[in-house]
């Protein structure tokens, strides 16, 4: 475990304490995805959190074909949807976690929801990205931009993996006033530039946070290369994991998001007209 733990301040919403759960992919196992969420759903409240984020795809597994993504597909509202509700009232902790989404036209999305720690579902995105013949198989396009959501005094916005490496969906949500990017992800190897280089710079050229939350180990043919990491607007790491499971806590503080703006004024600075 590595974190980032301040001082709370007495003001409410200048500080968020957050969770990311590093783990190795267990495709085709909704139940034991559960348990596994409720356990770590429980340790991050030890420590005070108030988000868990999650990996991409983390209730089946990614890379598990397009007939077992169809067969377990759920709607947002669906069973496992009310379990991790369940998870989030028990332990007090918000939860972001990806799973197959499935619609009322029975197309299937790479989704990611945001349940808070009421058991309300807060927000739900469809991965706008698709990556490689993987992603096409076994996934419909989410058609939406990722909403701006508000939670605990912070304004928070979703992408999935491959979506962060397109700077105009980071740069959309920045302009719409976005303290926090949440990026569950399945970045594999030989990807390590992704998550060591780009998730620092999405963090640094938009003057915001970015959670990247990845899989470690294998997965049928795909070797993830973990790196989980916490990314704040002046470029530093909050916190970051390494190649195996762990739970990687920080604290995000409004103060330096003010500081940083501050001094790198790119918001300001664009010039729209001449793109």
């Amino acid at each position: 475990m590595s974190w980032g733990l301040l001082p709370w301040r007495t003001e409410k919403g200048m500080f968020m304490r957050i969770a990311l759960y590093q783990c190795q992919s267990h495709p085709l196992d909704v139940a034991g995805n559960l348990a596994r969420l409720r356990a770590r759903a429980a340790e991050a409240a030890h420590w005070g959190v108030e988000l868990l984020v999650l990996p991409e795809m983390f209730l089946t597994g990614y890379n598990i074909g397009t007939d077992a993504v169809r067969r377990l597909a759920e709607a947002s509202d669906g069973a496992s949807a009310k379990q991790v509700a369940e998870i989030a009232r028990s332990s007090g902790v918000a939860i972001v976690y990806g799973y197959p989404e499935l619609d009322d036209q029975g197309q299937v999305y790479n989704a990611v929801q945001l349940i808070d720690r009421h058991g309300e579902r807060l927000g739900n995105y469809r991965k706008t990205h698709l990556y490689g013949d993987l992603d096409r198989a076994q996934f419909s396009v989410g058609a939406q931009p990722p909403a701006l959501l508000e939670f605990n005094g912070w304004k928070l916005a979703m992408l999935i993996c491959y979506d962060l490496e397109f700077p105009e969906n980071a740069r959309r949500v920045a302009l719409q006033g976005a303290d926090l990017i949440l990026v569950p992800t399945a970045n594999m190897r030989p990807y390590e530039f992704i998550a060591e280089v780009t998730v620092r710079s999405r963090a640094f050229e938009n003057q915001c946070y970015v959670a990247y939350a990845n899989y470690c180990g294998k997965e049928s043919s795909l070797e993830y290369c973990g790196l989980s990491s916490i990314a704040g607007p002046d470029g530093q790491l909050v916190a970051k994991a390494g190649d195996e499971e762990a739970l990687i806590i920080g604290t995000l503080d409004k103060g330096v998001l003010e500081g940083s703006r501050a001094v790198v004024t790119y918001m300001a600075d664009r010039r729209p007209g001449v793109y």
